[in-house]
This record gives structure tokens, C-alpha cells and sequence, in this order.
């Protein structure tokens, strides 16, 4: 989705304390808090509590009471760091309103590059993981088991994968068809060209390669589901040239393949929009996204970057069955008192909305060296080398399918419907920012995670998907030599009817083999370039700039 400036980097010792709720060793200095008394001795060691929020005040009180003293506390994160002396850990592990006590002590940071910090970091996706408690359940701390996405899919309809680190794990990224028109070039098939896949992909489920939990090196980039296996579908270029046709087939794709042997496609990415000209109930787009959740899949979907423009979501984040994200800034803080909705994610119009928020500006992402995004935001936006910075409801949607990922993974037999209503219903409310811009307010998966399981069902009107393909396209169309591609027709030219099409897609049969609406689309088997255009590149994808 379009992006808007970053927020320059600010250095937090906060930040830093709080990510030492989970037993990660980091400097413990006395920025904010309550500061240590002169009078801790070497007999005294230092704990990181994880307390049950109503009772942080006594379990604060029953520390002081055994002889300890506090460092940090952390109502934002629902944690303390304390001081303590030897023989009364035991007797304050029993406490009740304790949830987990760790020993303070030295780890090496083995992920981290050319002294990049990415606790200090308060755009990090270390400190994401924090905001919206992810960490957590990385930790186990309230499920009794770490929680990390393993085992689910994410299907990812992008612009590739290029398998930088962090995504270049054995099974980390596997590759549907590519429906891009670079597909017919081996070079740049299945691969990034325009960098905003990988970003996502990294996102959602990146993880460095080192062994063990990823609660344990605050250093190395983690997705929020780290664990969780990318399924990518490439359907645009270099320069985020696609057609909506082409994401309709891609969709088609995912809903038939999702359980075939080795797969489990339970949550699919769409970072990205069309300003359709028709209601939810008749368009194409959502219809096909419709489906996949009608077919188990929960679709998270960017609500675009209109800001106050018109108000309507993109398409298919219209469609009230999917899940619709909203960026929330966090201003780099532990609490979220002071969080904003930026000005670029869209508002809704009233009626529909965005369902919630998750943290979507100036967020930490990988970098494709040489892909269309680094060279022309490079110099603003990428960092350490490796990383890029961007910000958008993309990335906020990104975010959302990673939780969607552990909640999957905690509860497999969960439906789409149960999914969102989790979500939405353990969202925190931000008390400073647009109640209708923030739906529900910004995720909480670990509450999320330890709430009942509601009996969800959604009753929208169900789409038909009888509209027309044009009207889904809107003004996002592609253009080669001057002319668009227009009216009912894909982007090989073949005549489109909705109405066929719907039917096909409810019982599964829109592809055969590698065919879809007539055209085989395997591999090397079509020009793809007949249309070649760039209206994309500066509607639905890129947007304003990388910084």
C-alpha cells in the first residue's frame, strides 16, 4: 500500500528496559521508573517480573516488603525489574499476581549487524512484537507453551520473495505460481524486482537464521510469527504493474491449494487495494476474497492510504467478511496513551470502517538491495544495510496476518469469523485517536490468545460477485502504448463474466491445472507483455515514498 515518511529513530532506554521483561538482558539504566536504591548489595539479584496487571501495586508492595527494590517499572508491558535478595525469590515467585520470574543475565545479541540495536530501536520489529504483545506468547508466559506461528501458512499475493536474510531459511518461503509479467524471465521469476513482497514477507513471519526461541535474541529480526511458513504468489513487476484479474487468479489459487499434502493455508496477505466502483455485494475482488474466507482462510486486508480523502476503504477491505487493518502510530512509546492514527490510513466512511489498527509507521522491514523501492528510497529509507524503513497500512496488515498466524497456531480448529472476533473484541482502544479511524483499537494477541472462544458467526449480506471486472478495477488500469486495458476482459484479453467465474470459484474449479479463464498461465507459458503499464505503481503499491 502507499507509504508516507518515517519517523526518525530515537534512542530509548525504556524501550530497552522493556524488552527485558522476557529475561533479555539489557542495559538496565534508570531512565523512567522508579530508580534503584543506593542500598542494593551483591547479596541482592536482579529479576524480571511479568505481572498480572490488576495486581502490579501489591506485588510492588510485597517486593519492598521483602527487603527488594525497584528499577523499572512497566505497567505498559505489565512488567517490573527489580532487585531482590537471594533467599526471598522464592517466597515472592509464589506471590500470587506473579505470572513469571526470570534472573537477569548476560546474552550475546547475535543478530544484530554493524551495532544496530534493535531494542533501542522503537520502530523495531522487536518492539512491534512488544506492542502488540506477540512476545509473549513467543515467551509462553500465558499459554504455558511458546506460541511462534509454527506450523501455518500465510499466503502472501504480492510482488515476490526475494530470499534475503532472514527469509532464506530451508521451507521458510515457498512459491505458488508466478502470475507477474516477469514470469517468463528466470531471473526475475518468483523473485522481488520491486521490494515490497519480501518487506511484508519479513513482516509477517522473518526470522534470522540461529537456533532457539526468538524471546531469546532481542538482536535478530523475527516476524511476528516467526515460525510461520510464507506462501508467495507474485503477481506484480518492477514496478507494481498488475491487473486485477491477475490477483483474482491468484486468490483462486490459494483457496484451491490450501490443504493440498504439506500445505496449510490458514491466513491470507493482501497489501494492497482498488478504488472499485461497486458495492462489496456485487464486486469481483471481494467476492473472490469472500470465498477464501467462506473456505477457512482468515484475508487480512490493508484499508488503504486515502487518509480523509474519500473515507471508503480499498477493495476488498470493503468487504466486511475480511479483515480490515488500519495503521496506528505508536509515537515510539510502551504505552498507548499518546498513539495517533497517521494521517495517510484511511478512515472508513461510517459505515464501513477499518476493523482495527496495528503499528504501521516507520516499521522496520527487510531490504531487497537493487529491487525498484531501494533505488529510488534508498537513500532515505534503508538502514544497517540490510533493513528498509516504510510505513503504511500495508505494513499494518502484515502485522495483523502474523497474529492471525499465533492465534492459528494456539487454536487450529479457530474459524476466520472466531479469529476476528478475537481480535477485534481484545483490541486496546487508543484514547487520543479517531474512534472510527481506529475500529476497535490495536491489537492485543496475547489477550487475544487467553480470551474464551466466542461464538462468532458474521451475517453481512454475502457478495455475489456478478459486478463487473472493470468496475473492480476502478481507476487503477493498466496502460501499454497508450491504451488501457478496459471492460470485461483479463489481462491475456480473454472475455471476463463475472457471473461464470463466481460460480466456478464457489465450487473450487476456476483453475485447471494450470489453467485459468481459458489461458494456461504455468511458468513460461504466456508473453506476459501485453500490458506493461504503470498506473499501479503510483496508486494501490508505492504510493507517496519510502523514508
Amino acid at each position: 500500500m502507499d507509504v508516507t515518511a518515517a519517523v526518525g529513530t530515537r534512542n530509548r532506554r525504556t524501550i530497552a528496559a522493556a524488552v527485558a521483561a522476557l529475561a533479555l538482558t539489557l542495559p538496565l539504566a534508570g531512565a523512567g521508573g522508579l530508580q534503584a536504591s543506593a542500598g542494593t548489595t551483591s547479596a541482592q539479584q536482579t529479576f524480571v517480573l511479568r505481572v498480572d496487571s490488576a495486581a502490579m501495586g501489591s506485588v510492588i508492595e510485597r517486593v519492598q516488603a521483602l527487603g527488594g527494590t525497584v528499577e523499572h517499572r512497566l505497567d505498559g508491558i505489565d512488567a517490573a525489574v527489580v532487585h531482590l535478595p537471594e533467599p526471598a525469590a522464592a517466597t515472592l515467585r509464589r506471590t500470587s499476581g506473579v505470572l513469571g520470574m526470570s534472573e537477569n543475565a548476560p546474552v550475546k545479541l547475535q543478530g544484530q549487524t554493524s551495532g544496530y540495536d534493535a531494542a533501542a530501536d522503537e520502530r523495531s520489529m522487536l518492539n512491534v512484537a512488544y506492542s502488540t504483545k506477540a512476545a509473549l506468547l513467543w515467551a509462553g508466559q500465558s499459554t504455558g507453551t511458546s506460541v511462534t506461528g509454527a506450523g501455518v501458512d500465510v499466503a502472501l499475493i504480492d510482488s515476490g520473495v526475494t530470499p534475503v536474510t532472514g527469509l532464506a531459511g530451508a521451507g521458510k518461503v515457498v512459491h505458488g505460481p508466478d502470475l507477474s509479467f516477469e514470469s517468463q524471465n528466470t531471473s526475475t521469476r518468483y523473485l522481488d524486482t520491486f521490494g515490497h513482497g519480501t518487506f511484508m514477507a519479513g513482516v509477517i513471519a522473518g526470522r534470522d537464521p540461529y537456533a532457539g526461541n526468538p524471546k531469546d535474541n532481542p538482536g535478530a529480526y523475527n516476524g511476528i510469527a516467526p515460525d510461520a511458513r510464507v506462501i508467495s504468489l507474485k503477481v506484480a513487476d518492477a514496478r507494481g504493474n498488475t491487473d486485477v484479474s491477475q490477483v483474482i487468479a491468484a486468490i483462486d489459487w490459494v483457496v484451491q491449494h490450501k490443504s493440498d499434502p504439506g500445505m496449510n493455508i490458514r491466513v491470507l496477505n493482501l497489501s494492497f487495494g482498488t478504488p472499485s466502483l461497486q458495492r462489496y455485494v456485487y464486486d469481483p475482488l471481494a467476492y473472490a476474497a469472500e470465498i477464501a474466507w467462506r473456505k477457512g482462510i482468515v484475508v487480512v486486508v490493508s484499508a488503504g492510504n486515502d487518509g480523509t480523502g474519500t473515507g471508503k476503504l480499498l477493495n476488498p477491505a470493503q468487504d466486511p467478511y475480511v479483515l480490515a487493518v488500519g495503521a496506528d502510530d505508536t509515537k515510539g512509546s510502551r504505552t498507548v496513551a499518546d498513539d495517533v492514527i497517521p494521517s495517510f490510513s484511511t478512515r472508513g466512511d461510517g459505515v464501513r470502517n477499518p476493523d482495527l489498527v496495528a503499528p504501521g509507521v516507520s516499521i522496520q522491514g527487510l531490504r531487497v538491495p537493487g529491487s525498484y523501492i531501494d533505488q529510488t528510497y534508498g537513500a532515505t529509507a534503508a538502514f544497517d544495510d540490510r533493513f528498509f524503513r516504510g510505513s503504511g497500512t500495508s505494513q499494518a496488515a502484515a502485522v495483523a496476518s502474523g497474529a492471525a498466524a499465533l492465534l492459528l497456531q494456539h487454536r487450529p480448529g479457530l474459524t476466520p469469523d472466531q479469529v476476528k472476533a478475537l481480535l477485534m473484541t481484545t483490541a486496546k482502544p487508543l484514547p487520543a485517536a479517531d474512534p472510527q479511524a481506529q475500529g476497535e483499537g490495536v491489537i492485543n494477541v496475547d489477550l487475544a490468545a487467553r480470551t474464551a472462544v466466542p461464538t462468532a458467526k458474521q451475517s453481512f449480506p454475502l457478495s455475489t460477485g456478478t459486478g463487473t471486472l472493470d468496475g473492480a478495477r476502478g481507476a487503477a488500469k493498466l496502460v501499454l502504448n497508450g491504451v488501457v486495458l478496459n471492460g470485461e476482459k483479463d489481462v491475456m484479453g480473454k472475455p471476463y463474466v463475472t457471473s461464470t467465474r463466481a460460480l466456478q470459484q464457489a465450487s473450487g474449479t476456476s483453475w485447471s491445472g494450470g489453467v485459468w479463464n481459458g489461458t494456461s498461465w504455468a511458468g513460461t507459458s504466456w508473453a506476459g507483455t501485453s500490458w506493461a503499464g504503470t498506473s499501479w505503481a503510483g496508486t494501490s503499491w508505492a504510493g507517496g515514498g519510502w523514508a
